[in-house]
């Protein structure tokens, strides 16, 4: 891709920098990334410190929503910052799906108020939210919903298809992203043709390749072993490390709540307890 100005911009960690216009973009490797080691899945599963940034991403306030007048959320307010991880914890029942539905704008709730990058969701047209997600939502899926008769990359370019994205740079952000996660060598294969794990490898990459500024992750180990589940943690940290990018996690596993720089505990639609990394 073109970069207006003359420096180049910025390396952010390794593989990845920041362009002139605030968004990140993965450089290109030379070849497909391996299966983290064992040594970084250790790496990857402690806590780390919590980012320094003070602008929200997501400010939720006094949220509320019910289902045929059961309630489901029953007030909950939180901050999330750029580059913060957060998992949401709780048992079946406790709010934690809708809550992220509230979040990426396909629920709105009965009340209160969400500002996703400043955009007050409850604002929006239904035209609104769907352009807020193209732009500035990336979503992971349990069970990956990967389009059946697309291929890897296939699935992967589409978000770009939709917001007009140019062949050339679809084709270059689809391969980088490809070899980053792992599965440039799968690149032409139907989700039939991948392994769990491949799969949801495939589902990160089309999750970034928009360069959101929030990640939604619906139980993103739920259909996974425990090897890819690890794997898939350590790499969502990584990629998290690298990018800037901040991330939800919804989860019934304490174990990967631990790649989180906080915990929110739901209980009956409120938040019964938070915890932060104790560093």
């Amino acid at each position: 891709m073109a970069f207006t100005g003359s420096p180049q911009p910025p390396v952010l960690k390794a593989g990845c920098r920041i362009l002139a216009s605030g968004n990140w973009e993965l450089e290109t490797p030379p070849h497909s990334c391996p299966d983290p080691s064992p040594a970084y899945l250790d790496h990857a599963l402690e806590f780390t410190k919590p980012p320094s940034g003070t602008d929200a991403v997501v400010v939720a306030r006094d949220v509320r929503k019910s289902y045929d007048s059961r309630p489901v959320l029953r007030g909950v307010s939180f901050t999330l910052r750029p580059g913060e991880r957060l998992a949401l914890v709780g048992p079946s029942g406790s709010g934690k799906t809708t809550l992220l539905n509230c979040l990426g704008g396909v629920d709105r709730p009965d009340s209160g108020s969400i500002q996703l990058h400043g955009e007050a969701l409850e604002t929006l047209s239904s035209d609104g939210l769907a352009r807020l997600r193209r732009q500035r939502v990336g979503t992971i899926f349990q069970f990956f919903h990967l389009l059946p008769t697309l291929t890897a990359a296939e699935n992967v370019e589409f978000p770009l298809q939709l917001l007009g994205t140019p062949p050339a740079e679809r084709s270059a952000r689809v391969d980088a992203l490809l070899h980053r996660v792992g599965v440039a060598h799968r690149a032409h294969a139907l989700p039939s043709q991948l392994s769990g794990g491949e799969m949801q490898r495939v589902a990160i990459a089309r999750a970034l390749v928009h360069r959101p500024g929030l990640i939604l992750a619906d139980e993103p180990t739920g259909n996974l072993d425990t090897a890819n589940g690890e794997n898939v943690l350590a790499l969502l940290r990584e990629l998290g490390d690298e990018t800037g990018i901040s991330i939800v996690l919804v989860t019934h596993s304490l174990p990967a709540t631990r790649i989180c720089h906080r915990v929110i505990h739901l209980r009956d639609g409120l938040i019964d307890r938070e915890e932060s990394n104790p560093a």
